[in-house]
């Protein structure tokens, strides 16, 4: 029977059925020992083929191709790759001024893995409640200003505000969306305020290290509607990339697409190199400090393999 992983908790993996009937299924050791590199063969959103066992239970016997996938490099001192999630229609990645800290090279380091597997991303800044000084709307304001230029889809939300909860509806209708961020930004207070009869549980802010806790321990796809789904995923403290060589990663950045393709060298990893037209047009104001920050230090992890 073909079906639709919905949940992976890592040793049994929840399928949809096409007859509507949810099974709980074990992956054979084939999958893992072929797919070395990757720590969890299969992920919500892999379309699979299903043999059912006489104790109700099923056997994954098939992994469908994939158009694309959400992956990094696999944490706790594992080697590999870990799948975050496939067949992936769009990205949110949020994040927040305050309750956790805001941080742009998170989200960049996302952009690039989702601009890698051509995946739209959506930028979004949640807990706009908490942002009333003039100096958290500047820079709120810059932050926006600096995602819409380059080209990216951006939303300020707030559960308290319903005009911004309806645009994210409309957003994720009709999609498979992945919800991705820090613990604590207000994931999962955002699905239950998409659809309230959901009843996610959500966590604090510790207060000694002002991170969250997390309250997802694994992923999971969620139906908001008959067209609509989105996979709420654990809380993510690390995003290390995988499958890029140093001169590839600028072809991520899309300011910097038409620059590099002025350099004289066509490996220019845009630092020190001579005639690099990307360090000219930084100095120009036409890319942005901020972001080619960002790019120096995903290059130098990528060249040293320490994220």
């Amino acid at each position: 029977m073909k079906g639709l992983i919905t949940k992976a908790t890592g040793s049994w993996y929840q399928v949809l059925l096409d007859n509507g009937e949810s099974v709980s299924c074990r992956l054979p050791g084939k999958f893992r020992l072929s797919e070395e590199q990757i720590v969890n063969p299969v992920a919500v959103g892999d379309n699979v083929d299903v043999t059912l066992e006489k104790d109700g239970t099923g056997v994954i016997n098939r992994i469908g191709e994939r158009k694309n996938k959400l992956v990094r490099k696999a944490t706790h001192g594992r080697r590999g790759i870990q799948l975050l999630a496939t067949n992936v229609d769009l990205v949110l990645i949020v994040q927040s001024l305050r309750e956790p800290i805001f941080k742009t090279g998170f989200i960049d380091r996302l952009l690039v893995t989702c601009e890698a597997w051509e995946i739209p991303a959506l930028v979004i800044i949640n807990k706009t409640d908490l942002q009333k000084s003039s100096k958290d709307q500047e820079k709120l304001e810059q932050i926006e200003t600096l995602y819409r230029e380059i080209g990216y889809d951006f939303l300020k939300t707030s559960i308290h505000d319903r005009t911004s909860i309806k645009k994210l509806s409309t957003a994720l209708k009709g999609k498979i969306s992945v919800f991705s961020g820090h613990s604590g930004t207000g994931k999962t207070s955002l699905l239950n305020a998409l659809s309230p009869g959901l009843q996610l549980k959500t966590g604090d802010i510790s207060r000694s290290s002002n991170k969250g806790k997390h309250t997802t321990t694994y992923a999971q796809l969620i139906r908001l509607s008959e067209d609509t789904y989105v996979v709420d995923t654990p809380g993510i403290r690390e995003f290390g990339l995988v499958d890029l060589e140093p001169y590839e990663l600028s072809l991520f950045f899309p300011e910097m697409r038409t620059h590099r393709e002025s350099c004289r060298f066509y490996n220019c990893t845009h630092r020190h190199e001579p005639d690099c037209a990307v360090l000219t047009a930084v100095e120009d104001g036409n890319v942005p400090v901020s972001r080619y920050k960002s790019y120096l230090n995903i290059l130098e992890s990528i060249e040293t393999g320490q994220e």
